[in-house]
């Protein structure tokens, strides 16, 4: 072998090392973002290389499948194969490992990689397996195949390393749940569990603030709704006086809340609403339902927002099984607690009779609110006690909160909310707001809505043209489905920060812009 083969060679294993550091550091950001979900890893790469997919139905992806860089970089490397030329496919396999997915950055942009412990045990074991393939490769007669395939197999590992982890993770965690448990025994709270597709948050922070008044009343933090963050949140803010803990419950299918309930049993449940929010996991609604009656087996007492119809369904099933039900909601009249329009103002009334009123602000559902009174009137709160509390009831951060900037231009901030329904209220918020001006959305589209989403975000386009707004569309995810049903010129931007700097030097005083949901860097 010449020393210039030799040479090659050195610069050819040198590029697939760094081609793998640079998979590594971008897909394993992706896999801490998703939660360390196995499955994540086939979804997003999928996405990155299709781009399109997730904003299409099944039956019309390849008529919309764009071609990327990293298809321009597979055919290469097949072609390069195929006629033996495997020095070749590592030099294609380099510049697909430094440089694709287009878009998705090695550092982050939203969110950079935190070197936890979990990070680096998956960082340490996937590479280990790496270098037992490449070693594979080395003793074999085409040396430079496994080398490549590792760099672009990069997920897969993680993947794999992910899988083989999670119940040793999961055993790791129980120290924890059983901390949180002893504490939960120790100390006795009332538990208010609340769950729903949409509305947990809000309701919890309404709920928090109707029961200020009272003392020893601790809520979960932020958004710690899973095994991991509600056992945190137990171990880490409920104190020995704690008599209310409100919990926030999440799920991605059936029997995760379940499994929260057997150690965190509530004994008032709260059920927001049942809608298409993570139906790329659930599939259906009615998989949705399944796991969101979970809460109820071990509360005495079920608070429902009958405005939603598969709730309002589980009225009489509840019932018969001999518990307590409280209806909340808006619309219906029969709710014993309603929160709706009177006069430009939000009023309350608990069995027909008028409590309180307080004034309508943006990003205040009044079905979150009347599910809050609800369980609040449960937990024993009087009515002086949720007047009083009304007026410390406000908007959660980030769900169609309105402000006016230096410029003029009023905002609103809707970038937490990413369900049709929320969606639904913000655009109709952007309409009556009283400017003289542009109207604007900007927006990525809703995601997670399984083989709704195209029709979903298509959907979404049409009602933000009829309410008379101009549409700028954020990255790539949704931009098919949002550009057909907009049906007119839209704007176009790479990023959030793009679309922000170009808002402000477009917009003036009178003019209005809603930013509608805000998808994290490892989306495209």
């Amino acid at each position: 072998m010449s020393g210039d083969t030799v040479a090659l060679d050195a610069l050819l294993g040198l590029g697939l090392a760094a081609a793998y550091v640079c998979q590594g550091l971008r897909w394993l950001r992706v896999l801490q973002r998703e939660h360390y979900d196995a499955s994540s890893m086939f979804r997003f790469r999928f996405r990155w290389s299709n781009p399109a997919v997730a904003s299409t139905r099944w039956a019309r992806y390849w008529r919309f499948r764009p071609i990327t860089l990293t298809h321009v970089l597979l055919v290469a490397l097949v072609v390069t194969l195929a006629l033996d030329l495997d020095r070749w496919a590592a030099g294609v396999t380099i510049a697909f490992g430094l440089f694709a997915p287009r878009g998705l950055s090695l550092k982050g942009r939203t969110g950079a990689l935190v070197w936890t412990r979990r990070l680096k045990t998956v960082a340490v074991i996937s590479t280990v397996l790496a270098v037992l393939i490449v070693g594979a490769g080395l003793a074999s007669a085409r040396p430079w195949i496994l080398g490549a395939l590792v760099v672009w197999l990069v997920p897969a590992l993680l993947s794999a390393t992910a899988l083989l982890l999670a119940p040793y993770e999961r055993r790791l965690a129980q120290k924890y749940v059983d901390l949180a448990v002893a504490r939960l025994n120790r100390v006795r709270p009332l538990i208010v569990g609340i769950t729903g597709s949409y509305g947990k948050t809000s309701t919890k922070h309404h709920l928090a603030a109707l029961l200020s008044a009272l003392d020893g009343v601790v809520s979960s933090p932020r958004s710690f709704n899973n095994r991991a963050g509600l056992s945190r949140a137990i171990n880490e803010t409920l104190a020995d006086d704690t008599r209310v803990f409100i919990a926030e419950m999440g799920t991605y299918g059936p029997g995760e809340i379940a499994e929260l309930c057997s150690w965190c049993p509530p004994t008032i449940a709260v059920v927001t609403a049942i809608g298409p929010v993570h139906l790329e996991r659930m599939k259906n609604l009615d998989v949705v339902e399944q796991a969101k009656y979970e809460i109820t087996e071990s509360a005495r007492c079920v608070v429902l927002n009958v405005d939603d119809e598969r709730l309002a369904g589980w009225v009489i099933r509840l019932e018969e099984q001999g518990k307590k039900v409280r209806t909340a909601g808006s619309s219906t009249p029969t709710a014993s607690v309603r929160v709706f329009d009177r006069d430009g103002r939000w009023q309350v009334s608990v069995e027909d009779q008028d409590v309180g009123s307080l004034e309508q602000v943006g990003g205040l559902q009044p079905t979150n609110l009347a599910c809050a009174i609800a369980a609040a009137l449960e937990v024993g709160a009087s009515f002086e006690n949720i007047v009083a509390g009304l007026a410390r009831v406000v908007p959660v951060a980030n769900r169609s909160n309105v402000a006016t900037a230096p410029s003029g231009v009023t905002v609103i901030d809707d970038t937490f909310n990413a369900n049709p329904a929320s969606a639904r209220a913000a655009i109709s918020l952007l309409s009556d707001l009283r400017v003289p001006g542009r109207r604007v959305v900007v927006t990525p589209g809703l995601i997670e809505l399984g083989v709704t989403q195209f029709d979903e975000n298509d959907s979404l386009a049409r009602e933000i043209r009829a309410a008379g707004a101009d549409l700028a569309v954020v990255g790539r995810t949704n931009a098919k489905a949002l550009t057909r049903g907009y049906a007119s010129i839209v704007e176009r931007f790479d990023t959030r920060e793009q679309a922000v700097a170009w808002v402000r030097t477009t917009l003036v005083r009178g003019d209005g812009v809603l930013y509608l949901n805000d998808l994290p860097d490892h989306y495209p």
